[in-house]
């Protein structure tokens, strides 16, 4: 549990996922970028500003406009105080600190349950999982938001732009149950790329307004050389998910293995000391 240890946990990992050792003098590969990035991210902790889930929405509406937030019901630190009574039949409960920590809920929850289980979540600091550096300093805090649903009460597709220097190159569509893998470049063709072993990768309409979420994306990562930038289409309104700045803490192996090299060259790295200087742009 030191930091310090960080460095050979990374390197370990890379070589026991892709079972080969990463070139880190001259990456050519994302899966080595990305290490390159955690590596760096693990020495020096940093952008966390867009990491934080509730600081990513200040980012976010900075950039894109208050428009695009989905709606905040109530924030804080201390699950006790979650006015419950206030609340409208449907809405989603996270933390800003951490992965896949979501609670929807819909007509009468168990109170005492969701409150033990935040409990849990919020004296957890994600960092330790898999050693991504831009969760260290997050200070742990509740959200509760707007549950999104179309007019015919289905819920939201998750639409997750890979975007370099400023420009979507591809885009995964997900959904809650994590159990599909397509992905799409920016004519919304669709492409062999996945990287989820067994999920279904159905050719999913082209969404509304795709333009204009075009445009979000782009304005969203401009300040990075790569983010990944998640978003929600609901009958042609855009809302923002997340910035993502390690997908799958590096995890996940592209298939077929040449997207691996395809997205590497797309990635232009700048150093992680420069990107942090655009925190407040």
């Amino acid at each position: 549990m030191r930091r310090s240890d960080g460095e050979r946990i990374l390197l370990d990992r890379y070589i026991r996922v892709y079972g080969k050792v990463p070139n880190l003098n001259s990456p050519k590969t994302f899966s080595e970028k990305l290490l390159c990035r955690m590596l760096s991210l693990n020495r020096n902790p940093s952008l966390n500003y867009v990491a934080d889930k509730f600081a990513a929405r200040t980012y976010a509406a900075r950039r894109v406009g208050e428009q695009h937030l989905v709606k905040l019901l109530w924030h804080g630190h201390d699950p006790g105080k979650i006015p419950f009574e206030s609340l409208p039949e449907e809405y989603v409960i996270k933390t800003n600190h951490a992965y896949n920590q979501v609670i929807v809920v819909k007509d009468n929850p168990n109170r005492t349950d969701i409150i033990n289980k935040i409990l849990v979540w919020l004296k957890v600091n994600y960092y330790w999982s898999n050693r991504e550096g831009q969760y260290y300093h997050i200070e742990p805090r509740i959200m509760i938001e707007e549950y999104l649903k179309h007019q015919d009460g289905s819920g939201p597709l998750d639409y997750k732009f890979w975007c370099f220097n400023g420009k979507p190159e591809v885009v995964h569509v997900d959904n809650f149950a994590r159990s599909i893998n397509p992905f799409f470049d920016m004519q919304w063709n669709l492409l062999d790329l996945h990287y989820r072993e067994g999920a279904s990768r159905p050719a999913i309409g082209r969404p509304k307004h795709f333009e204009e979420m075009l445009f979000v994306v782009s304005q969203l990562s401009a300040n990075f050389d790569f983010v990944r930038v998640d978003l929600y289409n609901i009958d042609g309104q855009i809302y923002f998910g997340e910035c993502t700045l390690t997908p799958t803490a590096g995890e996940s192996i592209f298939r077929p293995a040449k997207w691996d090299l395809i997205l590497g060259e797309k990635w232009q790295m700048r150093s992680i000391e420069l990107l942090a200087l655009h925190a407040l742009l």
